[in-house]
């Protein structure tokens, strides 16, 4: 059995990977999806200084005190930065990297470079879409009760995250075992973003014809590619 550590995206939470989650512990697999600093249950805690490093030192610490090893990391949209960022702070523990239509940042890249269109809340400490964007622009090919449910839990992200650049001095010049699943339907971050980051690490390339949200809109089919490689 292997152990899966799954990270959330900007304006998400550990919610996000529940059906996923369920899906790999079905299957006698243990599951850890942490809720990253500033998001989800801990956005009431968003502050000035929480970075897409920061989010990953609480990751590797969670790896560190639990002491886990073989590692499958899984991230999805911005959770490709922090994964990218803590599989190589914790090189040692990580069997495989799995980009889930996620942002594969190179060092020095923000993701304002990538995702440009401005969120409809822009704060001085956090940013993020406000229900309307969400279902009828970013959930808008959900079912109804799926698409509301989903609306209802998101949650601002921290700003730092989207505007300063990333930090991965030695990721990219490393070779890991890496799988890129891109979604056909999602516009961000996109084919050639995601081609990039398969061609670099040599991973493997698997398609779902889904929208940006694949562990909400087709769970079965996620959990089973992450789960493959």
């Amino acid at each position: 059995m292997t152990t899966f550590v799954l990270l959330h995206g900007a304006y998400q939470g550990p919610w996000i990977w529940t059906p996923v989650a369920d899906r790999l512990r079905s299957q006698g697999h243990t599951v850890y999806v942490p809720c990253l600093d500033g998001c989800g249950e801990r956005a009431a805690g968003v502050r000035p200084g929480i970075t897409t490093e920061s989010q990953a030192e609480e990751v590797v610490e969670m790896l560190r005190l639990e002491d886990l090893s073989d590692v499958v990391l899984a991230g999805t949209s911005s959770g490709g930065m922090v994964m990218a960022r803590v599989a190589e702070r914790a090189r040692d523990k990580i069997a495989r990297v799995v980009f889930a239509d996620a942002l594969a940042l190179q060092n020095g890249e923000k993701i304002r470079d990538i995702v440009t269109n401005p969120s409809t809340i822009e704060g001085e400490i956090a940013i993020g879409p406000d229900r309307a964007d969400l279902v009828n622009r970013s959930f808008k090919t959900m079912e109804p009760t799926l698409r509301d449910w989903a609306a209802d839990r998101m949650t601002l992200h921290p700003r730092a995250c989207f505007y300063e650049p990333v930090k991965l001095e030695s990721f990219w010049d490393q070779k890991w075992d890496a799988v890129v699943i891109y979604c056909t339907q999602a516009p961000n971050p996109g084919r050639p973003h995601q081609e990039r980051c398969a061609k670099k690490l040599n991973a493997r390339w698997h398609e779902i014809d889904t929208d940006h949200y694949p562990m909400l809109t087709t769970p079965d089919e996620l959990a089973r590619l992450i789960a493959e490689g």
